[in-house]
C-alpha cells in the first residue's frame, strides 16, 4: 500500500505564500506523475498542477505565474509553492500520485492524499 502525506496548508492574507509537501511512502518502485488538485465549497476537484517524472509540469490557467511544482524523485515527494495568494484560491488541496508501480514492469495505480486546507483571508 502506498500513502500519500501533505503538510503545509494553512491560513495567510490576501498576498502572502505558503509551500505544500506531499510526500509518497510503502511500497513503491516509480511513480509517473505527481500533483496537486483543489476543491472549494461546493465546487467540483479541479487540477492545480501536475509534474512527471522527467519534470514536465501543467498548470491551471489561474495559478500560472504564481504557482510553481517541483518534485524530488529520490525522496518520492512534491511541492507546491504558492505564491501571491487570493481569496479564490481557498480550498482542500489534495496530493496526486499517478501511475504507481511496486515493483518494476507492476498494475500501475493511481493514489490521493487526505487533502490540506489552505484559507486565503482578504
Amino acid at each position: 500500500q502506498v500513502q500519500l502525506v501533505e503538510s503545509g496548508g494553512g491560513l495567510v492574507q490576501t498576498g502572502g505564500s505558503l509551500r505544500l509537501s506531499c510526500a509518497a511512502s510503502g511500497r513503491i518502485f516509480s511513480i509517473n506523475a505527481m500533483g496537486w488538485y483543489r476543491q472549494a465549497p461546493g465546487k467540483q476537484r479541479e487540477l492545480v498542477a501536475t509534474i512527471t517524472s522527467g519534470g514536465s509540469t501543467n498548470y491551471a490557467d489561474s495559478v500560472k505565474d504564481r504557482f510553481t511544482i517541483s518534485r524530488d524523485n529520490a525522496k518520492n515527494t512534491t511541492y507546491l509553492q504558492m505564491n501571491s495568494l487570493k481569496p479564490e484560491d481557498t480550498a482542500v488541496y489534495y496530493c496526486y500520485a499517478g501511475g504507481v508501480r511496486n515493483i518494476i514492469r507492476g498494475v500501475r495505480r493511481d493514489y490521493w492524499g487526505q487533502g490540506t486546507q489552505v484559507t486565503v483571508s482578504s
